[in-house]
């Protein structure tokens, strides 16, 4: 079977899944979405966000483990499963503690209105 692709591309390759999933879901989910989440604001984007980031490197790990069940070069599959991986791994990680970050603001109004009627 032929490589997807030559090792350069995978250097590349391998680099622009990185850089893309650390600035879109990083960056964006990760540095507007913990300010977001502390003041219970746009629950769903910041969730969705994070969620999203979850799926992709869930797709990029079977994507990598398809490449490598089919016999391909390790600068296929590596390039594929590693920043899989680490997305899944981080963003799946993440998920529930933005979740519980949410409960703990709407808690907090509760509390702050329940206070307020004495």
């Amino acid at each position: 079977m032929d490589p997807w692709w030559t090792e350069q591309q995978a250097g590349l390759i391998g680099g622009l899944l990185g850089a893309g999933i650390g600035i879109v879901f990083g960056g964006i989910g990760g540095g507007v979405g913990g300010p977001l989440a502390a003041k219970g604001r746009a629950k769903t984007f910041v969730l969705g966000m994070i969620a999203a980031g979850a799926a992709t490197g869930v797709f990029l790990a079977i994507a990598g483990l398809l490449a490598l069940a089919m016999s391909q070069p390790w600068h296929v599959w590596y390039s594929l499963l590693m920043p899989g991986v680490i997305s899944a791994a981080v963003c799946g990680s993440l998920f529930p503690v933005f979740r519980k970050i949410y409960r703990q603001h709407e808690e907090r109004v509760l509390a702050a209105e329940e206070f307020r009627r004495g």
